[in-house]
């Protein structure tokens, strides 16, 4: 019998092993790139020609850091893709600083809310028009859009999109309230919480098949926490995008959450997933509420990876606000302009699911005395405000 047993283990430590050396090693990452502009369409006329300074740069540093996949947010979208064929033809596979230029046979783009109109008076100035009235802001369909750039094939008959989930319809919504009235959660008229928008660009659950293991890409941006008033509309629903992600990891709170083709339920509880996205919500500094955030860092299914950089830590020590921050400083991602609240921030995230081995993690930041950071110059910044985050996995077969 303990021959057996012996025999046993003994085969499942071949597996184990096995599994483990035929193991894919994958780099993913989130990018708020900024490459978005005032008008609808501009982002193409920009990019035509390949000879955007900005773009070039933000070119160079995807193919500095080389992801295999990777979520670009403000990226502007427009319904024939244009812009991000131009990106991909005009500069990722042109070489940017004597860089290998870098090629996503894969990728993902659909409508988000920015821009949208709502047809109802969100910001309560008695109109109904203008990028605060839609249903997320922007001042054409599109602005700060995402896309996923991908090496691996994208199952996209598998992809789930939320543009159209009801914010009125999240498990414990914090719904924003008239403090000059009796009833509760009242800033917004029933009429418009029939038809208002959780997400203020898009949630996407995306597959991606890495030989044969299926990776489901958590990808959102979540409205910045501020440009608001004392009902803190933009903190609640910063609040309740990201606990958006834990509900759909949570079973009993997931089984309520339907997608743009009313299928309900969350991810199973089998899945391998990677949450990214500029979550515009630090844990412990900046506005916004952080016990969504600090939830999701701790949720049972998610790995809190702490990338960091000396670029930021640097970086931290400019400016009488960041000197009052409780974070570290290391952590940043999101360099403010100097001395303007809220400071340098952690906004930007790769979280992956325990099922994934983390083998590294960074953020592009050089320090000022290395060559690279002519490439995170700023105000007025070269490439974005915000840094690449960037997580090497072990994909098990």
């Amino acid at each position: 019998m303990q021959a057996h047993v012996r025999a046993l283990l003994g085969l499942f430590s071949v597996l184990l092993f096995a599994s483990f050396a035929d193991a894919d090693r994958i780099r993913t990452a989130t990018f708020n790139c900024s490459l978005n502009r005032q008008q609808a369409g501009q982002l193409a006329e920009d990019l035509s020609g390949g000879r955007d300074p900005q773009a070039k740069a933000v070119a160079e540093i995807i193919q500095r850091v080389r992801p295999d996949v990777l979520l670009l947010n403000e990226f502007d979208f427009d319904p024939q893709a244009d812009s991000i064929r131009l990106f991909q033809e005009q500069y990722l596979a042109v070489s940017q600083a004597d860089q290998p230029p870098v090629s996503y046979p894969y990728f993902y783009t659909a409508p988000v809310n920015t821009g949208v109109a709502s047809g109802a008076d969100l910001n309560r100035d008695g109109r109904i028009e203008g990028a605060e009235d839609a249903f997320g802001f922007g001042q054409f369909p599109g602005q700060y859009g995402m896309v996923l750039l991908s090496k691996f094939p994208i199952r996209k008959k598998n992809i789930r999109t939320f543009q159209r989930f009801l914010w009125k319809d999240l498990p414990d919504a914090m719904l924003p309230d008239d403090a000059s009235t009796e009833a509760p959660a009242d800033w917004y008229t029933p009429e418009a919480l029939m038809r208002f928008r959780l997400s203020s660009k898009s949630h996407w659950d995306i597959p991606v098949d890495i030989h044969g293991t299926i990776i489901h890409f958590l990808a959102a941006h979540p409205t910045p926490p501020v440009f608001d008033g004392s009902e803190d509309r933009n903190g609640r629903r910063n609040h309740d995008e990201i606990c958006f992600w834990t509900d759909y990891l949570t079973p009993d709170k997931g089984r309520v959450i339907y997608d743009d083709q009313n299928h309900f339920g969350g991810l199973p509880p089998e899945a391998h997933f990677v949450i990214l996205g500029d979550m515009n919500s630090d844990p412990r500094d900046g506005d916004g509420l952080h016990d969504a955030i600090a939830a999701i860092l701790k949720h049972p299914r998610v790995q809190e990876t702490r990338p960091a950089s000396k670029g930021a830590e640097e970086a931290a020590q400019q400016g009488s606000v960041n000197a009052g921050h409780t974070g570290p400083a290391q952590l940043d991602t999101y360099l403010a302009p100097p001395g303007r609240a809220p400071g340098n921030l952690r906004l930007d995230y790769v979280l992956p699911s325990r099922s994934l081995a983390v083998i590294k993690t960074g953020v592009f930041w050089p320090e000022t005395i290395d060559p690279l950071s002519r490439l995170t110059a700023g105000p007025p910044y070269v490439s974005s405000d915000h840094r690449m985050v960037y997580v090497d996995l072990e994909i098990p077969k």
